[in-house]
């Protein structure tokens, strides 16, 4: 057992290698959540849907409980349940009173360690979530996310969709989920965070009751890791009256220390201020488009930077030429003491206001300790930041941002393709 106390953080791992994080808070509400190192990327071609059908089937039933008493089960106090599958990991997750903390603990441990995959439930879990692939294809401003990532990532798992591909989910069956189980989760790839008002010890009592008795399981862990990007231009038509458009690069993995300069770039260039350079640029100056935003999103072995808008199809060309400049600009002149300093202080606020949300905090520091074994506190976090120079973010920029390794998905809109 390896026990630990980090400042505010305080970690615990259990003889089986189920590890915890914790931190005490005062508020009334408390949020547990138990992650798994185990996503999309994870699939075999043949079982690209399957982590996320999973997901969903946690809460059809377990060897004591019928779905609807998992589902009751904090819904009867006003707690909140859910889950969620990204490319590398799968979470399932809830918000409650604090009193409840062994209820939640155990409810847990009987989804993850219990579920049976009902054969009827999968049926009607599949309807479910092809209606949900149908939603998404509706809505081209999610779609071609995911497209994009297809396109950066082509013929990698990181580039599925992580609602996998129709033709393989009206196939699974309840010995393939058990089949990816046992080959992908182990008790060494799980962590539990916690925001709460619990002391430390009470909390680890509460689950070595209810986890400390799984047994040990470890799974050699390989992941394919992306290689060999070439940059590519992919141009559709489709009957939408907007026009969607994607621009982009492979970035940063999560261990590169370049990392958190591109983070101030991406904050800067398109992030959630109204301010940002392409909302001030584009949106602002020329009125061409409602929705204009960048992204980065780093994996373990590679990442993604992206610009995404929509717009009139008569103002695409410039748009994208204009997205371009914004892009330039970062690459070849450096930012002033001042713009430095500010873009600092916004995205230290930004960062410190979503930490208010305790529920953000736990997913946060839970991913990083999966991820790192390790966590940083907000301190931390804010030295790194003030500690980037203007010279760090124009070469995390030359490289990101250069032109001939940009990427373009289009979705042309219903004038320019009626012409």
């Amino acid at each position: 057992m390896i026990s630990e106390t980090s400042q505010q953080y305080q970690y615990f791992q259990f003889p089986n290698g189920i590890r915890l994080i914790h931190r005490q808070w005062s508020g009334s509400v408390a949020h547990v959540g138990l992650m798994i190192d185990t996503g999309t990327r994870d699939e075999l071609p043949e079982e690209n849907g399957m982590a996320h059908l999973i997901e969903h089937m946690m809460f059809k039933g377990t060897e004591k409980r019928k779905a609807y008493h998992v589902l009751s089960r904090l819904e009867h106090i006003g707690g909140d349940l859910n889950a969620f599958t990204t490319k590398e990991e799968t979470c399932i997750h809830a918000s409650f009173m604090a009193p409840y903390y062994t209820r939640v603990i155990e409810l847990f441990s009987d989804i993850f360690f219990h579920s049976v995959f009902p054969e009827q439930e999968l049926e009607k879990e599949k309807d479910v979530i092809l209606d949900e692939i149908k939603s998404y294809k509706d809505s081209p401003a999610e779609e071609i996310l995911d497209e994009f990532e297809n396109l950066i990532f082509h013929g990698h798992p990181i580039g599925r969709n992580i609602l996998g591909a129709e033709e393989n989910l009206v196939k699974f069956t309840r010995n393939d989920i058990i089949r990816f189980i046992s080959n992908n989760y182990s008790t060494e790839k799980i962590v539990i965070g916690s925001v709460g008002d619990i002391q430390f010890e009470s909390l680890k009592k509460i689950i070595a009751r209810y986890f400390g008795e799984i047994q040990v399981t470890k799974i050699p862990f390989t992941r394919e890791i992306f290689t060999g990007y070439s940059p590519s231009n992919r141009t559709e038509d489709r009957r939408n009256y907007l026009s969607h458009c994607m621009i982009g690069n492979v970035a940063f993995d999560r261990k590169n220390p370049q990392k958190h300069a591109l983070i101030l770039l991406n904050n800067i260039l398109g992030g959630q201020g109204l301010n940002s350079r392409l909302n001030l640029n584009i949106r602002e100056k020329y009125g061409f488009t409602y929705t204009i935003e960048s992204q980065f999103s780093s994996y373990s072995d590679t990442g993604m930077f992206a610009v995404y808008f929509g717009t009139d199809p008569k103002s695409v060309n410039k748009t994208i030429s204009l997205v371009r400049k914004e892009l330039e600009v970062l690459r070849n002149e450096k930012l002033g003491s001042l713009q430095l300093h500010r873009a600092k202080l916004q995205l230290i606020g930004q960062l410190a206001i979503n930490f208010e949300s305790g529920l953000t905090e736990m997913l946060s520091i839970a991913r990083s300790f999966l991820l790192f074994d390790k966590v940083d506190n907000m301190e931390g976090v804010i030295r790194k930041i003030e500690s980037l120079t203007a010279e760090q973010l124009m070469e995390a920029a030359q490289q990101t941002f250069d032109p001939d390794q940009l990427s373009t998905l289009l979705y042309v809109g219903r004038e320019e393709s009626d012409k």
